[in-house]
């Protein structure tokens, strides 16, 4: 059973020294590179059997959203009986789902059959990012050391939405349309077997005899379904700027710069990322929240009205080094309002929002985009943050902190211990409030 550990210390050295932290870390990376490889790599495939990105893009979505959907429901499963118990026939579901899928497209099977398979593929998706968050919540409990681990997390999704489609894409048109998926099966397989024999590092596990707060829902709590508004939010920059920078580039006639572009945005978010986790930081995650997604919501304005390159690039910039601070603190505020029996819930319900968001928004800037001109795809990313922002601060005080007492929360009953300074915290944010 890991423990919780109380440093006064932040930053990336001490949070990599945390003792036991490498069993989950290397094992959770190989394990979650897969998930950036599935959607394109099904991309790939199915448009090169059908000939129509349209089809393609339907059975792409329809793994996302069920992806999405059935996440939370597999984070809950975690929290009761152990990611072990629920991550090893996870991991075989999802790969015989993409042996069916990729079998069905290679042999022309009707648009029905493809859907049928996609769901329960996408549904099955291992959850290994939140899990890995879990397992740091579990370890440093109240410790200054949580945004750091937030900030590492961060980096590393956003490093393996960088390389996972490169590394689909590469496969699947040097090799053969199938091997970006038959890649990404096998590396889910390896990684996520191994990642699921690290026993030691797991949360302990919350029965329903353990008390009453173990039975609580994580999307019960106030402040989680407002997280999950603002990470809806966030999902619709990346689905906006994506499908937008797309339609932008080949309208101007430079489509191979549109990879430029996005790399650019990404590297932003990467940047922000690694400096959030290397301060120590003074203020609190829910002003903190505030003020990132303010940034935020104003660094999207003025997208749809660029037209020069150089500057949609400088902007993009912009709107990814605001992206990171806001995501961080998000993911850390769960581990304050969330009791132990219900975070890996909260976390995947967080990054099921994000995806969500994404998906909706790139339907939505795609829209935009062929009736309005490709600026106009851009509104997307603003209007998203600008509804979100506006939640956050009509119901900002459900992000204060929950009390740190209770059964469901003592050391005795393996959750995470509070330090002092979350009290603290709690009374700066209540006289801020």
């Amino acid at each position: 059973m890991a423990s919780a550990v109380k440093d006064s210390r932040s930053g990336y050295g001490p949070l990599l020294r945390t003792p036991g932290a490498w069993t989950f870390l290397l094992p959770g990376f190989l394990a979650r590179q897969p998930f950036a490889m599935l959607t394109i790599g099904i991309v790939l495939l199915v448009e090169s059997t059908t000939g129509s990105y349209g089809i393609a893009g339907a059975v792409s979505a329809a793994t996302g959203v069920s992806m999405a959907l059935f996440a939370p429901q597999s984070g809950k499963l975690a929290d009761r009986f152990g990611q072990r118990a629920v991550l090893i026939p996870g991991v075989l579901v999802h790969v015989a789902g993409v042996a069916a899928l990729t079998a069905l497209a290679l042999a022309h099977a009707p648009l029905w059959a493809l859907f049928a398979v996609a769901v329960p593929t996408g549904a099955s998706t291992p959850q290994v990012g939140p899990m890995v968050r879990a397992r740091w919540a579990a370890r440093l409990g109240g410790s200054p050391l949580m945004p750091t681990a937030a900030a590492f997390e961060s980096v590393t999704d956003e490093f393996t939405f960088v390389v996972g489609p490169v590394l689909a894409t590469a496969l699947c048109t040097g090799i053969h349309p199938a091997a970006g998926l038959v890649a990404e099966a096998a590396l889910t397989l390896a990684g996520g077997l191994l990642f699921a024999s690290q026993r030691r590092s797991q949360p302990p596990v919350h029965r329903p005899q353990d008390g009453d707060r173990a039975r609580v829902s994580a999307l019960s709590v106030p402040g989680v379904r407002v997280l999950i508004v603002a990470f809806l939010g966030i999902g619709a920059v990346f689905g906006g700027m994506q499908v937008s920078l797309t339609a932008f580039t080949q309208h101007i006639g430079q489509p191979g710069i549109n990879g430029v572009l996005y790399g650019i945005f990404a590297g932003g978010n990467m940047l922000a990322g690694i400096a959030c986790g290397a301060i120590s930081w003074k203020v609190g995650p829910r002003r903190r929240l505030l003020v990132a997604y303010g940034l935020l919501a104003l660094a999207t304005t003025p997208l749809w009205a660029v037209t020069a390159v150089p500057l949609l690039g400088a902007v993009g910039l912009v709107v990814g080094l605001c992206i990171a601070p806001a995501l961080i603190t998000g993911y850390t505020l769960v581990e304050s309002l969330v009791p132990a029996a219900a975070r890996t819930e909260a976390f995947t319900w967080l990054t099921g929002a994000v995806a969500l968001g994404q998906a909706a928004a790139a339907t939505s800037a795609g829209q935009l985009a062929d009736g309005f001109g490709p600026s106009t795809g851009f509104l997307v990313p603003l209007a998203g943050t600008a509804l979100a922002l506006t939640v956050l601060l009509a119901l900002r005080a459900h992000l204060l902190p929950r009390p740190s007492s209770g059964a469901a929360d003592s050391p005795a009953h393996g959750a995470i211990a509070q330090v002092p300074a979350v009290s603290d915290d709690r009374e700066r944010e209540l006289a801020r409030a």
